[in-house]
C-alpha cells in the first residue's frame, strides 16, 4: 500500500482478510570466461546441444534496473533455428519512447517497470529515471547478460578487443521487472509487485541482484514481504536466486531468507587475466608483481604529481593535488613525454575522483603514461579494474606502491644546499601488457561477501537456517552494460563494463539453474537447488605454467 495516516494503518491491520501490515523500506543493488571456469563448456551445455541450445525455452525473470534492449548480447536470433517465445510465458513489454515497440524479441520476451511506491514518495524523475523498463543505470543490463547474453559477443572497451563473452544459459529467454532506478534505488513495495508480476507472467526462475538498505522491521526479520512474496513465487515452482548482499566479511548480515542465497567467489584468474590486457604494464626493476616491458626497451622518466606543480598551484591550496585531477596545477614542460605518478585514495573509491579524469590530465600535459600508487586509506575497499586509454597501471597493494615511492624518492637528485629536486633519476619502461600474470588460483571468497548466520529476529538471534548455500564467481566480472549505463563513471559511453559484487555472482547460479530446468522440465526449485548444492565443489582453477605466465 501507499503512504497513508497511522488512523488507516490501524483500520488497515484490523480487518480479518489482512495478515500484516508492514511499513515499506528501501533497497539497492548488491554491484567473459566464468562458463569455461564453471565448466559449462564441457559439462552441461554440451550435453544440452552446445551454446546453440544451451537454455533454450527457459524464461529468465530479472529483478533489477532494467535492460538495454539495443545490445548485441540481447539481439534476436537470425539463424534457421527454431526460437519461440516460451507457450508458457504470458508477459507483455511496455512501449515507451525509449523502449520503442520492437525492444522485445525472442531474447527478451517481456519487460516492464514498477516505480509506484517512489512516485508517492515524491522522488521519482520520469525523465531522469527513464519510466520505461529501459536501464538507465547499467546494472540490470549487466546482470541479465552474465546469465542469458547471447554467445559469442566480441568485448570491446576503449578500443581494445578483450574476448568474446557469453551469458551462461545462452539460449534463455529474459524478462525483465525494473524496480530500482539509478538516482534512488528502489523500495520494497515495488519490488514485491515485480515479483508478482513475474509468477504472473510464468517465469522459470527468478534472480535479484538487490539487498534491503538494513535490515527490514518486525520481530521476525523473515516475515518481510519481499521474502513472503518469493516464498509463493518459489511455491508456485519458480526457481529463486538472490545475491547475498556486499556487507561482509562481518557475521550476521544477511537478511533475507529466500531460495537460495549467493556469496561471492573471487575467480583471480579472471581478474588478474583482464587487467593484464587491460592494463599496459610499467617495468620498473621493481618487485612490484610486474612484467617486464616485452615492446620496447625505451625507459621513461617517472615523475610525481606533487613534483611537478606550476607556480600557481601549491599542496597547501591543493591538498588533492596528488591525484592529478585538474592539468592546470601542473607544468606541463616537466611532464611531458615523462610517467606521471598519481595517488589513488579513497576519494576514487567514494567517486569524488576519477581514473578517468587523471588518465585526462595526463593527455592534457602530453605525458608518456600514468601510474598510481595506492594510498593507504584505501585498504579494505574493493578495486575495479578501469578501461585506460593510454599507457597505465594501478598498483593495487600498499606495499608495492611504498617500494615504488622508496624507488622513486631514492632516485631524485637534490641541490646539497637547498634541497630542490635538480634531476629525476628513476626509470621504467613500458610493456604491450599483452602478457596474462596470474599469481594465485581461485577459489576464494571476497571479504565484502556477506556471511551467515543469517539473524532471526532485530536482536540477531541465529536462524536455523544455513546460509549462504552457494559461491559462484563474482569480482571482476565483464558483461553488457547500458548505453547510457552511469552505475560506474569509468565505463559511461562503453558496451561493457567489469562490475564486482555477489550482484554478479547471482545470475551465474541463475543460469545454471536454466540448465538443470531444460535438461530436467519436471524439477521442483528444491530439486533445483539440491541439484546445485549437492553436485558443487570446491573447484581450483590452475592456469599457471612453471615460470606463473598463462
Amino acid at each position: 500500500m501507499s503512504y497513508s495516516s497511522i488512523s488507516k494503518v490501524g483500520k488497515l491491520s484490523g480487518r480479518r482478510e489482512v495478515a500484516n501490515v508492514v511499513l515499506d523500506f528501501s533497497v539497492r543493488t548488491a554491484t567473459t570466461y566464468t562458463p569455461e571456469f564453471l565448466g559449462v563448456s564441457k559439462g552441461a551445455c554440451p550435453q544440452e546441444g552446445g551454446y546453440g541450445t544451451a537454455g533454450e525455452g527457459i524464461v529468465m525473470g530479472f529483478i533489477d534496473t532494467g535492460i538495454d534492449p539495443t545490445h548485441s548480447t540481447f539481439s534476436n536470433d537470425v539463424s534457421d533455428h527454431p526460437y519461440p517465445v516460451p507457450d508458457h510465458f504470458s508477459g507483455i513489454c511496455e512501449v515507451t519512447r525509449d523502449f520503442p515497440s520492437g525492444s522485445c524479441n525472442r531474447k527478451p520476451v517481456g519487460a516492464r517497470h514498477f516505480a509506484a511506491s517512489a512516485i508517492t514518495r515524491g522522488i521519482f524523475n520520469s525523465s531522469q529515471d527513464h519510466a520505461s523498463p529501459f536501464d538507465g543505470d547499467g546494472h540490470g543490463t549487466h546482470t541479465a547478460s552474465v546469465a542469458a547474453g547471447n554467445h559469442g559477443i566480441p568485448v570491446v572497451v576503449a578500443g581494445n578487443y578483450f574476448g568474446n563473452a557469453s551469458g551462461m544459459a545462452s539460449r534463455s529467454h529474459i524478462a525483465a521487472y525494473k524496480a530500482l532506478y539509478k538516482s534512488f534505488g528502489g523500495f520494497a513495495a515495488d519490488v514485491v509487485s515485480a515479483i508478482d508480476q513475474a509468477a504472473q507472467d510464468g517465469v522459470d526462475m527468478i534472480s535479484l541482484s538487490i539487498t534491503p538498505n538494513r535490515r527490514p522491521p518486525g520481530i521476525a526479520t523473515f516475515f518481510n514481504p519481499i521474502d513472503m512474496a518469493l516464498l509463493s513465487a518459489v511455491k508456485s515452482g519458480i526457481f529463486v536466486v538472490q545475491a547475498a548482499g556486499n556487507t561482509g566479511p562481518s557475521p550476521k548480515e544477511h537478511v533475507f531468507f529466500q531460495s537460495v542465497y549467493l556469496s561471492n567467489l573471487w575467480p583471480l584468474f579472471i581478474r588478474d587475466y583482464l587487467m593484464a590486457y587491460e592494463f599496459f604494464v610499467f617495468y620498473a626493476c621493481l618487485k612490484v608483481n610486474m612484467q617486464a616491458g616485452t615492446d620496447t626497451d625505451k625507459m621513461y622518466t617517472l615523475i610525481s604529481a606533487v613534483h611537478a606543480l606550476s607556480n600557481e598551484a601549491t599542496l597547501a591550496n591543493d591538498m588533492y593535488v596528488s591525484e592529478c585531477q585538474d592539468s592546470s596545477n601542473f607544468n606541463g614542460e616537466l611532464i611531458q613525454g615523462n610517467l606521471l605518478i598519481c595517488s589513488y585514495s579513497i576519494r576514487f573509491v567514494l567517486g569524488l575522483s576519477t581514473v578517468k579524469q587523471a588518465l585526462q590530465t595526463a593527455k592534457n600535459l602530453s605525458a608518456a603514461g600514468v601510474v598510481f600508487y595506492m594510498d593507504p586509506s584505501v585498504i579494505g575497499f574493493q578495486l575495479n579494474p578501469t578501461p585506460l586509454n593510454m599507457p597505465g597501471i594501478i598498483i593495487p597493494s600498499t606495499n608495492d606502491s611504498k617500494i615504488l615511492l622508496q624507488y622513486y624518492n631514492s632516485s631524485l637528485e637534490r641541490d646539497g644546499s637547498t634541497g630542490n629536486i635538480i634531476r629525476f633519476r628513476a626509470v621504467p619502461s613500458i610493456s604491450g601488457g599483452l602478457k596474462a600474470n596470474y599469481s594465485i588460483s581461485a577459489p576464494k571468497v571476497m571479504f565484502y561477501s556477506a556471511r551467515g548466520p543469517d539473524p532471526e529476529d532485530s536482536f540477531l538471534d541465529d536462524a536455523d537456517i544455513m546460509k549462504p548455500n552457494l559461491v559462484a564467481p563474482g569480482n571482476s566480472i565483464w558483461a553488457a552494460w547500458s548505453s547510457l549505463g552511469t552505475d560506474s563513471v569509468e565505463f559511461q559511453g562503453e558496451n561493457f563494463a567489469m562490475m564486482s559484487g555477489t550482484s554478479m555472482a547471482a545470475p551465474h547460479i541463475a543460469g545454471l539453474a536454466a540448465l538443470i530446468k531444460q535438461k530436467f522440465p519436471h524439477f521442483s526449485p528444491a530439486a533445483i537447488a539440491s541439484a546445485l548444492s549437492t553436485t558443487a565443489s570446491l573447484y581450483e582453477k590452475k592456469w599457471l605454467s612453471n615460470n606463473g605466465s598463462a
